[in-house]
């Protein structure tokens, strides 16, 4: 007996059939037009508040990079060229560039984000951004972030680069933290290295320093603290202490402002602890991360 014919699949291969002629002729006639089209008009979306790079930037690199691209015609201009030369600004982070069968260039352009800047032990001045790297500063824009200064020994070549320190890396997770938490970016206005390679915090109300060492454990130092101003600072009063140790997780170790008081130990377990209503919503890079 003849089998009989699965008309099925014999409709489903025809389908696909037609289906990639049909893109055959349309990738065709998309190159036939693109060799015709010209460049009609730039458009160029620069999200954000920060202004670390301008229109006239982009345009003087669309200029070195290919010339005076209106009304030339789109075949004639490297798309991937002018994308690879707005990706090697150390201003930018990502940037997408591509024309539509109007001869209309789209440039997409995200910049790169501070969260901390830094001045280290030789006074050169840069920032680290969101996702850990160091940036140059910009001569046109001051971004609005945390400074850290003292004993820091990370060097900066230039150019984009990645944390080598301990140190460096420390201070990027404590600017991240803060930066996440609505208490903390408010109160915390500046961290300092001290002569000992501790990492410090200056408050913005109070003239006590805190002390936070390093960035290990650094969600339970932050909670400690913040049970200790919830729980001590309202009865002490925010002038009370000079110093705020919370280098050890197991306690706030303070020292008064007045010469001949001893330093006092305010151990948590006297405190009533309180929940924490502020939380880090964005992940920094796995690879900056505590190992802890």
């Amino acid at each position: 007996m003849l089998k009989r014919i699965n008309w099925k699949s014999v409709f489903k291969g025809f389908a696909w059939i037609v289906s990639l002629a049909g893109i055959i002729v349309l990738m065709s006639f998309v190159s036939i037009k693109k060799d015709t089209v010209t460049c009609t008009n730039i458009k160029i979306l620069i999200p954000g508040a920060d202004n670390f790079i301008e229109r006239e930037e982009v345009d003087a690199i669309l200029k070195q990079s290919q010339g005076i691209l209106i009304g030339k015609k789109l075949e004639q201009i490297n798309l991937e060229e002018i994308e690879q030369k707005l990706k090697a600004n150390p201003y930018i982070a990502f940037a997408t560039v591509y024309a539509d069968m109007n001869g209309v260039i789209h440039i997409n352009v995200k910049q790169r984000q501070p969260i901390l800047r830094v001045i280290n032990a030789s006074d050169q001045d840069f920032y680290i951004d969101r996702n850990g790297l160091k940036m140059p500063i910009s001569p046109n824009f001051t971004a609005s972030v945390l400074v850290a200064n003292g004993k820091i020994m990370e060097h900066f070549s230039g150019k984009v680069d990645t944390l080598i320190t301990k140190l460096a890396k420390d201070l990027y997770k404590t600017a991240f933290y803060i930066e996440q938490d609505t208490l903390w970016n408010e109160q915390i206005e500046q961290l300092i290295v001290d002569d000992k390679n501790d990492i410090q915090l200056v408050p913005r109300v109070g003239n006590q320093r805190i002390i936070l060492g390093t960035a290990d454990s650094l969600e339970v130092k932050m909670r400690n603290l913040r049970a200790f101003y919830d729980k001590a600072m309202p009865k002490v009063g925010w002038d009370t202490y000079k110093t705020i140790n919370i280098k050890y997780t197991n306690q706030v170790v303070c020292e008064k402002n007045k010469i001949d008081s001893l330093s006092e130990v305010a151990r948590l377990d006297s405190l009533k602890k309180k929940p924490i209503d502020t939380m880090v919503r964005e992940e920094m890079p796995e690879e900056l991360k505590d190992d802890n």
